[in-house]
């Protein structure tokens, strides 16, 4: 499986977390607080779009309202591909940072 970007999985993260509520916006501002700094929308569009293509994402487009103009809003939901590979990036991080936490109260304790 190809490796994600952080930004892709945190992107991922941040639909799973927001389930059926996951639509642009609401991922922007998501990952806006998560980062703790703004995220253009551009950031996370073009991502967004690229996970779908990969199908780790699956989209919805809800019916048009008045409120955007006519326009509709595109929601996603994570797919099992995309649980699959949040799962490995965690696996794989996991081995990455083993030893890391024990090392570095160790280098604290130490001066």
């Amino acid at each position: 499986m190809k490796l994600l970007t952080r930004t892709e999985e945190l992107l991922l993260l941040t639909v799973w977390k927001l389930r059926k509520d996951a639509y642009s916006l609401s991922i922007q501002d998501a990952m806006a607080e998560l980062l703790g700094k703004s995220v253009s929308i551009g950031a996370v569009y073009i991502p967004l779009e690229r996970l779908a293509k990969r199908g780790l994402l699956k989209t919805r487009e809800a019916a048009p309202t008045e409120k955007r103009g006519g326009r509709r809003k595109r929601f996603y939901e994570v797919t099992a591909r995309g649980q699959a590979a949040l799962a490995a990036i965690d696996s794989l991080q996991t081995k990455a940072w083993e030893g890391w936490a024990t090392s570095a109260a160790d280098r604290l304790a130490r001066g």
